[in-house]
């Protein structure tokens, strides 16, 4: 799978707010495929499921398997990836023209001052 595909099922991923709420859940520890099913109460086992198993696809989920339970394990690295290619560089990008922005406007201020 080519790296476009690779962020394209990370984006993918990332666009439904059951998934976002699901990484936040495994963010501090794993939990059962249970336990995430039941901090669902409103959608069924199968719809949660669904919700795993694309998370799993864009590897964003890591799964093991003991005996009858899945324990399911956040990956952060994909989402280390996309802060790499997109989030980093464009926030440098965006903190250099505020500060371009800053360093022209304490310019103009003082000049007045100085002519005064």
């Amino acid at each position: 799978m080519s790296i476009v595909e690779q962020h394209n099922n990370v984006f993918k991923a990332l666009a439904s707010p059951v998934r976002r709420q699901i990484l936040d859940d495994l963010r501090d520890h794993p939990k059962t495929t249970g336990t995430l099913c039941d901090h669902f109460p409103d959608l069924n086992r199968c719809t949660v499921m669904q919700h795993i198993k694309v998370l799993e696809a864009a590897d964003l989920i890591i799964v093991d398997r003991r005996g009858r339970e899945r324990w399911n394990h956040l990956n952060p690295l994909p989402i280390h990836d996309i802060h790499e290619r997109w989030i980093g560089p464009h926030a440098a990008q965006a903190v250099e023209r505020l500060n371009q922005l800053k360093n022209s406007l304490e310019k103009r201020i003082s000049v007045p001052a100085a002519n005064a």
